[in-house]
């Protein structure tokens, strides 16, 4: 890596309550506009996202024919309200946007309760709780309630309005690349489509933006691309559109659910065994917390369109509640109490420390392979931080120095010695200071290219 300040020394010197309070300040600028697969909400929120990093805006048109599908019409809501017989609004949208169903057509009437009801979604189970639903492709339209308010309707009529429109218009989405050393590329990607939903949306949000943030300006080995997109029909465009770029993806990570108190989960892509699969199980194994690793499934957010079969990318998702593990999920419980700066900084260190590891997965070879080189005259055994005793401190410089052959990457031997990748890093930095090794593809070296076996 270039002498210049790392990832890893980013790592290092990370304040979480800084950036715990960050995110959860800027979910809650984000947290009351009303946002679906297109329309103004998703541009406002790209607007409010570009002072934290400067995303590329793009445009695709209604009607785009994206492989299957097809870019729907742009819809936007102004206003939307049921009125009783004394014209109280006793539902209404300037009071929580999850109170009109997503992509409701325009209405205006009056109607009987036993006419309104089939238009009227609630949560018996959670009678406080507003639901949220959408009519995304199905030309509908409906309101969410509490329980409890469709309890308090008495019979009667009822004026009606939803101020909307479904126009020619086009799919918006952000993107931001932050160039590496190679052109291979690490893809970051959220969903911007959903309205006042903290941890199931916006946790997303705000952790990709941080992390694009953070990362600009930093010496990397990688390509990272930053996707903000809506969820489905956003992936499928970008992918349309970018075929030929899409093979450079070498890892991927789509960010959910990363804001509320439940313990780690990571999903493992299509392929189970894929470098950022072990990565995230090996920063999980080691974190000292509570965590769970489940196979693939093609059900979820968008690491479903990622590892399609024509393209099959390594993409996996780190969240902590999965979307069917908290039961705010969807409602208008998933709200900035539920989501806390601590979760936050927790989820975005686990994010950096995956990161970590994939920028410094790389193979090394020793340039002493007959018999162990004398280490404690080199000063060695000092330069692992952190070990109580003295095997220890000599455990991860052994096992680099045994397994440093140009076939096993970093990563290799911390799972092989059951180690933190951590240890085996600084192990193996200390080692190339002292001239024992060297990185394979280095000018000047390379894999056999100083010693083969008998």
């Amino acid at each position: 890596m270039p002498d210049a300040r790392d990832l890893s020394a980013f790592r290092s010197e990370m304040d979480a309550q800084s950036i715990g309070a960050h995110m959860h300040g800027l979910m809650a600028e984000l947290y009351p506009i009303c946002r679906s697969l297109t329309g103004d909400g998703v541009r406002e929120t790209l607007r409010i996202l570009r002072k934290q990093v400067p995303l590329t805006v793009h445009e695709v048109p209604t009607g785009t024919q994206v492989f299957d599908w097809v870019v729907p019409r742009e819809w936007n809501v102004r206003d939307a309200w049921i009125k009783d017989s004394t014209g109280r609004r006793v539902v209404d949208f300037q009071r929580c946007n999850l109170h009109v169903v997503g992509y409701s057509v325009p209405v205006r009437a009056r109607l009987s309760l036993e006419e309104l009801k089939p238009h009227l979604f609630t949560l018996p189970e959670h009678p406080d709780w507003i639901p949220f639903r959408t009519s995304y492709y199905h030309e509908d339209w409906g309101f969410c309630l509490t329980h409890n308010q469709l309890q308090a309707l008495g019979e009667g009529q009822y004026e009606v309005c939803i101020d909307s429109s479904l126009s020619e218009g086009s799919l918006t989405y952000g993107e931001f690349v932050i160039q590496g050393s190679t052109a291979d590329e690490i893809l970051i990607s959220c969903h911007v489509c959903h309205p006042s939903l903290c941890n199931e949306n916006l946790s997303g949000v705000v952790l990709a933006s941080l992390l694009a943030r953070s990362l600009a300006g930093l010496a990397l080995r990688y390509t990272y691309r930053f996707l903000f997109i809506p969820t489905t029909i956003g992936s499928i465009t970008w992918l349309a559109r970018n075929r030929e770029r899409a093979a450079s993806i070498r890892h991927g990570l789509v960010v959910a659910c990363v804001g509320d108190p439940g313990q780690l989960h990571y999903k493992r892509s299509r392929r189970g065994d894929a470098e950022i699969d072990r990565a995230a199980a090996h920063v999980l194994e080691h974190c000292g917390d509570g965590f769970e690793i489940s196979d693939f499934s093609p059900y979820g957010f968008d690491e479903r369109q990622y590892s399609s079969p024509g393209f099959d990318l390594p993409v996996g998702v780190l969240t902590r509640s999965t979307h069917d593990g908290f039961a705010q999920y969807h409602t208008s419980a998933d709200d900035l109490d539920l989501v806390r700066p601590e979760y936050l900084a927790d989820s975005f260190e686990k994010y950096v420390a995956i990161l970590d590891v994939l920028e410094n997965n790389v193979r090394y070879e020793s340039l002493n392979p007959y018999g162990e080189p004398q280490l404690g005259r080199r000063g060695l055994y000092r330069r692992i931080a952190g070990q109580a005793d003295g095997r220890s401190r000599e455990l991860p410089l052994l096992w680099v120095l045994n397994l440093a052959d140009g076939t096993h990457t970093l990563l290799d031997i911390a799972q092989r010695a059951r180690l933190p990748f951590d240890l085996i890093k600084q192990a193996a930095d200390a080692l190339r200071e002292a001239g024992l090794l060297a990185r394979c593809g280095e000018s000047g070296s390379g894999c056999g290219k100083h010693w083969k076996r008998s």
